[in-house]
């Protein structure tokens, strides 16, 4: 047991001795992550992510790109990973509430190797709603969020702060955040009203680092000091810190961290735009990150090129990579087509407790007008003379988003995704008990099973109503509003409240 337990202590984040790629909004994506491990950086912060977004995100298993993908409910991937820089990247989280902190904690300590929250940054983005470099003048919820986190996740928690105005001050909250537990601490040697073209403060750095016994990791030695590799040390005797860390140096060259010696720019755009295909990077943030590298020679002639391509492959046309973009596209469009022929391991069931999951989502363009993937498990049911379905649905309160549990036949199944409405929960459950049972959903272009009468389906073909008979049927219309119809059919019960995120090992 405890080798065990040694081997898992020897397993966390070392945060002594490293050159560090620093968190930078809309650089720090997964592409300019791997090119600095690869140029010899120790450790990579992702992006600051704002708390309340990802605690919408569901955890996807790529295995077309073999990533782990945070996906909000507009689909959007808002935190890529893979298994490259697992142990070595921290995701960092802009947060002022301690229990979102945790709950987003949670969701991803399993592909990351630390978990930091951002305490100093001073653009608006993150300031808003308290957290950046707000949280430096409430020291008391800066202890709630890091000690909530040391202890409800295994992975190391960091944080990242700026100095204060006075020394004292600084050396005090660092002090009283080397009590919560914390693995390490970044210290930003200016300000929050200061900027890159204001001098960094080593003398702070250097106090920091000698008044607490956890690694302090030095920043903002950019434009002062940090130019090239040896300038890393220089800047680490400097604030007398165990490790530095680096943002904008990187950003223009991430091949500072490289001990023989930068890269020309241009080859380690090239080895980004590689990394950015490979990964399937958003064109926009690629072509960001592109420019940032150019700096003064973004408004050349090539740099305008730059600025003018609008997807993926006219970048790479710019840079004269559309073999490579031709030849990466068609190995993934391959992996693809051969996963669907493999069968899609997302559409394999998987029990979850004693609740049979799988990750489907209700589409109602893909169903004809009238019918339903619940109507289909109702009809299913009354012909094997079951009890009819029984639909428990959670509302999640963080976005309202709603899950729904059925249970039919004593069995209990459940989509991982969430929906945007109660009735899209129901129906994402009754598509994942229908798929592993193997019974028609009613999807169009699926063969009539004969599952649902043909007066649902096509209504001006039905036999003529007699008086009595319509004058009900009008009633009844009129009490029930169409798309609501199905409602009467099944039992749900309601649960709203605080729902943890549902996510699933694929």
């Amino acid at each position: 047991m405890r080798k065990m337990m040694m081997m898992k202590m020897g397993d966390r984040l070392c945060f002594d001795g490293k050159a560090v790629l620093a968190p930078m909004v809309r650089v720090g994506t997964l592409p300019m992550r791997l090119l600095a491990l690869d140029c010899g950086a120790d450790i990579v912060y992702c992006e600051e992510l704002i708390d309340i977004k990802m605690a919408q995100c569901e955890r996807v298993v790529n295995d077309v790109l073999e990533t782990v993908d945070f996906v909000a409910p507009d689909e959007r991937v808002m935190f890529r990973t893979c298994s490259k820089e697992k142990s070595r990247v921290v995701f960092q989280m802009g947060t002022a509430d301690p229990e979102r902190a945790l709950a987003v904690a949670k969701l991803v300590e399993n592909d990351v190797a630390a978990v930091d929250v951002n305490m100093g940054c001073p653009k608006e983005y993150s300031t808003k709603g308290g957290m950046g470099s707000a949280l430096l003048s409430d020291p008391e919820k800066i202890e709630a969020i890091l000690r909530t986190l040391v202890n409800g996740i295994s992975k190391p928690v960091t944080c990242k702060i700026r100095i204060l105005p006075t020394l004292e001050d600084t050396v005090s909250l660092v002090r009283r955040i080397e009590q919560t537990g914390v693995a390490a601490i970044a210290v930003h040697g200016r300000m929050k009203e200061e900027r890159p073209r204001h001098p960094v403060h080593c003398d702070y750095i250097q106090a920091v680092a000698e008044s607490v016994s956890i690694p302090v990791i030095a920043n903002g030695g950019s434009s002062d000091i940090v130019k090239s590799f040896e300038d890393i040390e220089t800047f680490r005797a400097a604030t007398g810190a165990s490790s530095v860390m680096i943002a904008r140096a990187a950003m223009w060259n991430p091949s500072v961290f490289r001990q023989q010696g930068a890269l020309s720019v241009e080859r380690v755009m090239e080895d980004y735009i590689k990394y950015a295909v490979r990964y399937d990077n958003n064109p926009f943030n690629t072509k960001y990150c592109l420019c940032q590298m150019l700096r003064d020679r973004v408004e050349s002639p090539f740099g305008k090129r730059l600025h003018a391509a609008q997807t993926t492959e006219e970048i790479c046309e710019v840079f004269g990579l559309t073999d490579f973009y031709m030849k990466t596209n068609a190995e993934l469009k391959a992996r693809k087509a051969a996963l669907q022929t493999n069968g899609d391991q997302s559409e394999i069931p998987t029990l979850e407790d004693d609740v049979i999951t799988m990750p489907v989502r209700f589409e109602r363009r893909d169903y004809p007008p009238q019918i339903t993937p619940k109507m289909f498990l109702l009809e299913w049911s009354r012909k094997e003379k079951l009890d009819q379905p029984v639909y428990e649905t959670e509302q999640r309160t963080q976005d309202r988003a709603f899950q729904s549990t059925v249970t039919v036949a004593d069995k209990k199944y459940r989509s991982t995704l969430w929906e945007k409405s109660k009735k899209f929960a129901e129906q994402a459950a009754a598509i994942v008990c229908l798929r592993t049972l193997g019974l028609p959903e009613g999807r169009i272009g699926e063969e009539n099973s004969g599952l649902v009468n043909k007066r649902k389906r096509d209504d001006n073909k039905c036999a003529p109503l007699n008086d009595n008979e319509s004058a009900t049927r009008k009633r009844h219309i009129s009490e029930v509003p169409q798309e609501e119809e199905e409602e009467i059919i099944c039992r749900t019960k309601v649960v709203t409240g605080d729902c943890g995120q549902t996510t699933s090992e694929h």
